[in-house]
């Protein structure tokens, strides 16, 4: 069974750019840097999370926090200090930051922030919650604390273990929210039986010539009723989720070393090499061989950016 939450994972290409344990004193507020996705468990005590455009968090030993983006965070006390600028983390040891007076710690956590190699990781971490909270759940702690270690480890396949711990971290963490996300996106759609039919169709078969009727049909539904529920749970119209999910897998493999256009184009569901580079220049702006060209020099070029 294909499972569209995996692929949409692993097409992101999660990978571990930070990684502490913080500790804190109450009262103590930080606002985290936007370094991109950032996620935390708690491990003793209790603090309140706030996020532009989300009511307050309260969260507490065991409960974990996954931010696709972290752009307006702030993290506080549960009573925030009052007439006080934000502390700036000091790091008492390596990988060990402190926050508020330097008395006895009352909270600590780990956190950490990855990064996404995709550059269609706009449109993928669109189609995610803005923000899930996880309540006790201890398998997301060790995660997180097997991530930490690693990140500060120096062994062999260091990265490739990052990168594979990033993926199930975040699975596990999608698929544990006990809530409906309140925008829409994938894991809305997911949630509704009749829409996940349609959806695993849709991410198993991308090369099948689907129209909204097929789909409908897929999920037992009428075409009209398809249509609205789909809009309404993800979104975005059925064409156009299959439209970027097509995109998505095709710039993947245009990354590839080996990339012949006419297979690609085959493979994500076009007739011919011609209507696939109408749709791809169209949706990327330039086309299927100038994108392949220009991934092959970046990935040239990378390993020696300082």
């Amino acid at each position: 069974m294909v499972d569209p939450l995996a692929q949409m994972i692993a097409l992101l290409m999660p990978s571990a750019s930070f990684s502490k344990l913080v500790t804190a004193t109450s009262p103590f507020a930080v606002h985290p840097p936007n370094q991109g996705p950032f996620y935390a468990a708690v491990l003793e005590g209790d603090l309140e999370l706030q996020l532009r455009g989300h009511p307050p968090e309260r969260l507490g030993a065991g409960d974990f926090v996954l931010l696709p983006a972290s752009e307006g965070l702030v993290v506080t006390s549960r009573v925030p200090p009052v007439d006080r600028p934000a502390d700036e983390p000091v790091e008492v040891r390596p990988g060990v930051f402190h926050l508020g007076a330097s008395r006895e710690p009352d909270t600590q956590m780990m956190i950490g922030y990855c990064a996404f190699g995709s550059d269609d990781a706009s449109l993928l971490v669109s189609l995610l919650p803005g923000l899930v909270v996880v309540r006790g759940e201890q398998r997301l702690t060790t995660l997180v604390a097997l991530l930490s270690q690693e990140a500060r480890a120096e062994r062999p396949g260091r990265d490739a273990v990052l990168a594979r711990l990033l993926e199930v971290l975040l699975i596990e963490a999608f698929r544990s929210t006990t809530s409906r996300g309140p925008a829409p996106g994938l894991l809305r759609g997911l949630a509704d039986e009749r829409l996940a039919l349609a959806l695993r169709r849709m991410h198993g078969e991308p090369s099948r010539a689907w129209t909204v009727g097929a789909l409908a049909r897929e999920a037992g539904l009428s075409r009209s009723t398809f249509f609205e529920q789909f809009g309404r749970e993800v979104g975005l119209t059925p064409m156009e989720y299959l439209l970027g999910w097509r995109m998505a897998l095709a710039k993947d493999q245009l990354r590839g070393d080996r990339t012949n256009v006419a297979k690609v184009a085959e493979g994500v569901g076009y007739s011919s090499q011609s209507t696939f580079s109408v749709a791809f220049s169209r949706h990327v702006g330039m086309s299927p061989t100038a994108y392949a060209r220009s991934q092959k020099l970046i990935s040239r070029l990378e390993p020696y950016h300082p």
